[in-house]
């Protein structure tokens, strides 16, 4: 960067920049797991089915923390999840 470039820009806050920081570390810390699924998977091949969790157990388990973390948004919508219809 040339400081023309520099001179125009605001600067951060400690806070704010220790939050950017920490907020970038996360998201490399989640593209190096990806990467190294996939650098997993070029190396031995995809696993076999029957070793796999279906998605739709990943999904409801999911959901089913989401509920948890936001206290269950409500009987409805846990009910639309369950079988698949909106209510």
């Amino acid at each position: 960067m040339s400081d023309a470039e520099t001179t125009d820009r605001r600067t951060l806050s400690a806070e704010s920049a220790a939050a950017v920081r920490a907020y970038a570390a996360t998201h490399r810390e989640r593209a190096d797991r990806l990467a190294a699924a996939l650098e997993d998977l070029a190396r031995n091949g995809l696993p076999h089915a029957e070793d796999c969790t279906p998605w739709e157990t990943v999904r409801d388990r999911r959901l089913a923390e989401l509920a948890t973390a936001a206290g269950a948004v409500g009987a409805g919508a846990a009910g639309a999840v369950e079988t698949g219809r909106e209510r």
